[in-house]
């Protein structure tokens, strides 16, 4: 919903792209075939007796820097330093450079998401990590922005995907019930968060 630009570009790649989960796995011994959300945000599932531990990798565009970040951030049972260090600065505010730690179960819930929303899609982000007085200032300027937001606590994203919509997104989001769901259908876009369940924005 911002429309402010800036903040230096970059562009970093990795070598496992959004679709190539699967070509990272890892084989062991495990029960019967089981593939829930729940397995998914564990990082593993089963086929027969083989447990297949699955790295969790995620494709971002900022739209108001475009920078833009593909890359694994959970894999071999445990979230990657370095990729969460690249993360939080792409989501850091971009008015002021600030860069905050992001809770990783945001991560988690866009990699559910995605699943749930069968895209290989980049996700666009619109305002990620907000300062105190980024978010103070967007309270005197536009609609709807909360006075403690979860935005300034590294906890909450607003994002948009190119093919799917957003109505699709949230009610995605919603069923899995974790977080804050927002959808935001005249400016198109939803909001996610890691804090309590709660849903606004008819879907």
């Amino acid at each position: 919903m911002d429309n402010d630009a800036g903040g230096r570009r970059f562009t970093r790649r990795h070598l496992f792209a959004i679709g190539a989960a699967s070509a990272a796995a890892t084989v062991t011994t495990g029960p019967a075939w089981a593939r829930s959300d729940a397995d998914w945000l564990q990082g593993n599932f089963s086929w027969g007796r083989a447990k297949i531990s699955v790295a969790r990798s995620l494709a971002f565009r900022h739209t108001h820097t475009d920078e833009t970040l593909n890359l694994v951030y959970y894999e071999n049972g445990r979230y990657l330093p370095g990729a969460l260090e690249e993360i939080n600065y792409l989501f850091r505010d971009f008015r002021t450079d600030e860069v905050k730690e992001i809770d990783p179960r945001l991560l988690d819930t866009l990699y559910a998401v995605r699943l749930r929303t069968e895209t290989s899609e980049a996700y666009d982000i619109l305002s990620a990590y907000r300062s105190p007085e980024t978010n103070a200032m967007l309270r005197r300027t536009s609609w709807g922005v909360a006075r403690n937001s979860l935005h300034i606590q590294g906890m909450a994203i607003d994002i948009r995907l190119a093919d799917r919509d957003s109505r699709y997104i949230a009610r995605a989001a919603r069923d899995m019930g974790r977080g804050g769901v927002g959808l935001y259908i005249g400016a198109n876009f939803v909001h996610l968060d890691s804090g309590s369940v709660r849903t606004w924005g008819a879907a």
